[in-house]
């Protein structure tokens, strides 16, 4: 393994990547102990009602946000690595106009869909009026375009210190309203409060690095006229926009599925695991944030972006390999802080598991097609095993309860990953096909 770090784009995703984890493993504690104060002040009941509110709010931003971050990657590194400044602005400027665009479409539709869907979601009309409100914080979830402009000027480490703000945020609200005696609503506006100032710190570091750079009017939002100077933007939007999309609605869509079939104390267990496996899995989330940018300037017909996917997967299935053992030895007593009346999540834990491991080896798979131009592959892949994910998850919990939706999650992780291997193997021996024209 010595000789892998010879190579300087490889040390580059590792450099990203720490900065990266240097605050998320602190912020992915910080979640944890806000949900840990929610679960003691909370009975199971309005527990499982708190993480369904936000996690409506998540999946509604989850379906119709546009995944800007990639299109100003996608368009905007290349344009930077030859000096052409006028690309990058534009990118920017794409992306800033979906954003505004999907969010107020998404907030609307969320908001008119609430009514009729809470009661098959487990939200009853007593919470009602609080979950509407929290549907405004959906213009600013779904937004990405600070995080693409952060990605492109390679600013990992503003990206770092900005990271902990929700959590730290949220922890001390949820401490509060723990403390107050606020019940219900103190939480809610702990996690309201905590997202939005999160979201905003992130806009002002933004803008205030754009100025930096002399690319402040990059923040003029445009669209259908931007859009024409971006080669094939359209197409990369539309098939990006919807595969990560799915693959970011899996969880909250999933823990409505199992609140509206199950109940709301049944949502509540199955968002404490999945939790814990996010927090878990979040090594290959920053191996991937800083994988992306990297590769999208290296050539794809030579072997090298195909061996930095490799050993990148490696690393990152091995830490996977490491947290199941931690999960198997150590994960009861950890569930246990968030009170006895949730230790049966540690069941549905201990199931869910193995699905880490899958999901951080083979991380890099979709990064590889979109590197191709094969971002329609990438998003059938994604199509088949959600459909087959979804549709598991709904009989699994009719049939066995928990445990269904656990190996339900199991299922879905290992398709994705077999859907995404093929065509990935196929691109690869094929890369010759890649090679740039000749100037």
């Amino acid at each position: 393994m010595k000789h892998w770090f010879k190579d300087g784009v490889f040390r580059a995703v590792l450099r990203n990547a720490g900065y990266l984890g240097s605050t998320k493993l602190l912020g992915a504690g910080l979640g944890l102990a806000a949900l840990i104060a929610a679960g003691h002040a909370l009975d199971p009941v309005t527990f499982g009602i708190l993480m369904l509110v936000h996690a409506y709010a998540l999946g509604a931003g989850a379906i119709t946000k546009f995944q800007s971050w990639q299109l100003i990657v996608r368009y905007g590194a290349p344009a930077l690595t030859r000096g052409d400044t006028a690309t990058a602005k534009d990118a920017i400027r794409f992306a800033f106009g979906l954003d505004i665009t999907s969010g107020i479409v998404g907030m609307a539709a969320a908001m008119i869909a609430l009514p009729f869907l809470a009661p098959d979601f487990g939200i009853d009309r007593l919470h009602l009026g609080l979950a509407m409100l929290y549907c405004t914080l959906v213009p600013t979830m779904s937004a990405a375009t600070p995080t693409g402009v952060m990605r492109l000027l390679d600013r990992f480490d503003i990206l770092a210190k900005q990271q902990i703000a929700t959590p730290l945020l949220r922890a001390g609200g949820a401490a509060l309203a723990w403390a107050g005696g606020l019940g219900f609503p103190g939480f809610v506006l702990a996690w309201y409060v905590a997202d939005i100032c999160g979201d905003l710190i992130l806009w002002w570091l933004t803008v205030r690095e754009l100025r930096r750079h002399d690319m402040l009017d990059g923040l003029r939002p445009g669209l259908f006229g931007t859009a024409k100077r971006l080669p094939d933007s359209w197409s990369f939007v539309w098939t990006t926009n919807i595969s990560t999309s799915l693959s970011a609605c899996w969880g909250p869509i999933s823990n409505l599925i199992v609140g509206g079939i199950l109940g709301p104390a049944a949502a509540g267990l199955y968002k404490i695991a999945t939790t814990l496996l996010d927090s878990a899995g979040k090594p290959a989330d920053l191996l991937t944030k800083g994988f992306y940018p990297e590769i999208m300037r290296l050539d794809p017909s030579s072997k090298h972006p195909w061996r930095l996917a490799l050993r990148t997967g490696l690393i990152a299935g091995g830490i996977g390999l490491l947290v199941v053992l931690l999960i198997f030895f150590g994960g009861k007593p950890f569930v246990g802080l968030f009170g006895k009346k949730y230790l049966a999540s540690y069941g549905l834990l201990s199931l869910m598991m193995f699905a880490l491991m899958i999901s951080m080896a083979t991380f890099p798979l979709q990064s590889l097609l979109y590197m191709v131009g094969r971002q329609r592959v990438a998003l059938g892949a994604e199509v088949a095993a959600t459909a087959l994910y979804l549709g598991v998850l709904a009989a699994a919990c009719h049939l066995f309860g928990l445990n269904g939706a656990g190996g339900a999650y199991v299922l879905g992780n290992a398709a994705l990953a077999l859907f995404m291997l093929v065509p990935v193997w196929s691109s690869y021996h094929g890369r010759a096909r890649y090679a740039p024209a000749p100037a």
